[in-house]
């Protein structure tokens, strides 16, 4: 069986494809209005080789297993991060903030994370350090 690929860089593998998946960017961001919003927590990662697309196998960060015949799922687990990069996953906090938990690579400073991650009014990391971090981002 070969290894089929989730992640931005990884070869799809699905039915033989050796395209190279790719992060599509999120557009028309409104966390400011609801945190965290449709377009920041479902990537849609993308095989531009033969069009598959992430939504059919993962949502909300999520990776599913699904059954091709049935299109059931089957089984489901959060989505690795990725330690080469900053890499978080976006989850509810209250109706004017959203928790940005992640990893990010050695070498990586507070602010150039903080830069990545900061909400639309700022914010504030509770835990930075050891390749990973905690960060409560004030959208609204």
């Amino acid at each position: 069986m070969n290894k089929i690929g989730f992640e931005e860089g990884d070869v799809c593998g699905r039915d033989g494809c050796e395209g190279v998946i790719k992060l599509q960017p999120s557009e028309d961001c409104s966390c400011h209005l609801s945190a965290p919003c449709h377009f920041c927590t479902s990537r849609q990662y993308h095989c531009p080789e033969c069009d598959w697309l992430a939504e059919d196998e993962s949502m909300n960060d999520f990776v599913m297993k699904v059954d091709p015949v049935t299109r059931q799922i089957y089984d489901w687990k959060p989505r690795p991060l990725d330690s080469t990069k900053i890499d978080w996953h976006s989850k509810s906090h209250s109706s004017c903030s959203m928790i940005k938990e992640g990893v990010y690579p050695e070498g990586v400073t507070r602010g150039e994370v903080r830069k990545v991650v900061d909400g639309t009014f700022g914010g504030h990391f509770e835990h930075f350090g050891s390749g990973k971090f905690k960060f409560i981002a004030y959208t609204d």
